[in-house]
């Protein structure tokens, strides 16, 4: 049998709160982050709407030499991971194991010291760019950062796969823990994009929406980008049992699946399809065991039809009748964090019962999903499947499950 994966601690810092208190309590309001943009040159963009993370005040929380060491993308990563290890009640010993590691996605890196950089050489005529530019913006920065930050001596691996980058890091922790590598993983996502180049390379696109995120809705036209982390401790249940910690919910299942070719950017009905059955085997769950699916859901044309075509193969006549959660028009999409956040929505739903909206609009009724809008829905939900699907064809499903 499986070693169970239990999880044992939970941080965040996102649009919707600067930890997971409040995180979910905005979540379960129903209470939507998106608002302005405020970078530098705002009026040189099209799109002028994101989540962005407001408190804390990272130059409040971080001493100087800490902001000039590390990326926003990186320092958000710090304030969720310390959140999910003093959840965790996790002591220097056990951190300093070498059976402790880390595994942080994140999508983009240090877009934002990208983005001073590029501009310091091309449009400000500079010869030189900071000595810290190459440790600020390397993808791995923001899992070298917590690895160091908690002395963390084991595994550290940084999944970049644009959308899915924080399931995979779910789900490599997952099977780091079951094959026995490791008996706690520190797993999640970060991203800071919002930037003026971050966003302007997402307007070329021609995804982002210019007046808010409606998942499923029937006037939905792109997403509103979004920014944040999450941290999840991800922990053997023989070694937190033996600790005392305690755990309502479990990892029961992870998969990860390629498209298998065809556009990088158009969704595969099929290929979601496919990646959600995998995940629900691996978990040993039939889909009639599902209670509740927290959906990637952009709010894009394309995407959002393809993801109700997979979950109606998927579940068949009873889909009409399966809450679905799609929080991206609440927290944005933060892009390789999002999974991670999402996450947090699924502990709500199982630990709490209760399932947050996805806005104030409607379902578009060619879809046929029964899709929380509105307020929150009260639900006995056991068993939740999340799922993401990334642009390059990498496609991520995750199973949580409420521990009895």
């Amino acid at each position: 049998m499986a070693r169970r994966v239990l999880i044992t601690g939970r941080g965040t810092v996102n649009a919707l709160g600067g930890d997971v208190a409040h995180t979910l309590a905005a979540l379960a309001a129903g209470r939507s982050a998106i608002g302005p943009v405020t970078c530098r040159e705002v009026e040189r963009l099209r799109i002028r709407v994101a989540a962005a993370v407001s408190v804390p005040d990272l130059e409040a929380v971080f001493p100087p030499e800490m902001r000039q060491m590390h990326d926003r993308v990186s320092l958000l990563a710090l304030l969720a991971a310390r959140e999910a290890v003093a959840e965790a009640g996790l002591e220097a010993a056990e951190l300093s194991s070498e059976r402790t590691g880390v595994v942080l996605g994140t999508a983009g890196g240090g877009l934002e010291t990208w983005n001073d950089a590029f501009r310091a050489v091309y449009a400000e005529g500079r010869n030189r760019v900071p000595p810290l530019t190459v440790p600020r913006l390397m993808p791995n920065a923001p899992a070298s950062a917590v690895a160091a930050d908690l002395g963390i001596v084991g595994p550290v691996l940084c999944p970049s796969a644009a959308c899915a980058s924080a399931a995979q890091a779910l789900a490599l922790g997952l099977h780091f823990i079951r094959s026995g590598l490791c008996d706690v993983v520190i797993a999640g996502g970060s991203e800071a994009m919002l930037t003026f180049a971050g966003i302007k390379a997402w307007e070329g696109l021609r995804v982002l929406s210019p007046d808010g995120c409606r998942p499923f809705a029937a006037d939905r036209n792109g997403f509103v980008l979004g920014e944040g982390a999450a941290v999840l401790v991800l922990e053997g249940e023989d070694h937190a049992r033996a600790r005392g910690a305690r755990a309502a919910v479990e990892l029961a299942g992870a998969a990860l699946r390629g498209q298998g070719g065809g556009d990088p950017v158009r969704p595969s009905a099929a290929a979601a399809g496919a990646v959600m059955r995998a995940a629900l085997a691996d978990a040993g769950i039939d889909p009639a065991g599902v209670d509740h699916v927290n959906a990637h859901a952009t709010g894009t044309r394309q995407g959002d039809a393809a993801e109700a075509e997979a979950l109606a193969r998927l579940f068949g006549p009873r889909i009409g009748k399966l809450p679905v959660a799609a929080t991206k028009g609440l927290h944005g999409h933060a892009i390789g964090a999002s999974a991670a956040i999402e996450a947090l929505a699924c502990l709500l739903a199982l630990e709490e019962g209760v399932i947050p909206p996805a806005g104030s609009h409607g379902v578009d009724p060619a879809l046929g999903l029964d899709l929380v809008t509105g307020k929150a829905r009260k639900a006995e939900v056991a068993t939740c499947l999340s799922s993401t699907f990334a642009f390059g064809g990498l496609n991520a499903a995750l199973v949580f499950r409420r521990v009895g």
